[in-house]
């Protein structure tokens, strides 16, 4: 994978296929401190012990379309190549949390990518799940909830094209601004 984002969305897809409802994916650049942090938590069936020991191994997956699992490992490996960790907690019934974490500036480390746009992929595919997306460079912060959107909507379906361009556009400008106001000089 050549972006982040589209690890987001490989392991958005391993929550979605273990039965999550509701999903939080957020994303922390810390510049004093030089670490990008990307999270995906979920409440799925999760995976007991064992499971969770052997799931960076990527001919391991539960997936029955095919046999090799190789996004968690990609992504495993992505961040230790950037100077970086990367940690798995599951509980049986609970659901699984997903941690990669980076170097922000090693010269390896792939750009995010469009977050926007695998943010609104997951939200519109999938309106059963409850999304919840967070987006932060030091202190300033960005939340995307999609359950009050859901309600305000009232039955008009999220693949509606003004919806579309809705959702879109909110996480666009969220994120833009984020990156706007942390990027001045005073906040670094």
């Amino acid at each position: 994978m050549r972006e982040l984002a589209l690890h987001i969305l490989d392991i958005a897809e391993n929550s979605i296929s273990a039965g999550a409802d509701r999903i939080r994916i957020s994303v922390e650049e810390n510049l004093r401190e030089d670490r990008l942090t990307i999270t995906i938590e979920d409440n799925g069936k999760g995976m007991d012990a064992e499971t969770v020991a052997r799931i960076t191994d990527p001919f391991i997956t539960s997936r029955t379309t095919r046999s090799v699992g190789l996004g968690i490992p990609f992504f495993k490996a992505a961040a230790e190549a950037c100077e970086g960790y990367f940690t798995i907690q599951s509980q049986p019934g609970l659901g699984t949390t997903v941690t990669a974490v980076f170097k922000r500036s090693h010269i390896d480390r792939m750009p995010l990518g469009d977050l926007a746009g695998t943010l609104q992929t997951l939200i519109i595919g999938t309106p059963e799940v409850h999304w919840i997306f967070e987006y932060r460079i030091n202190d300033e912060e960005f939340q995307f909830d999609d359950q009050p959107v859901k309600v305000i909507l009232a039955g008009i379906p999220l693949s509606d094209p003004s919806v579309m361009r809705y959702i879109r556009e909110t996480l666009r400008t969220g994120i833009d601004k984020v990156r706007q106001k942390s990027l001045t000089p005073a906040n670094h």
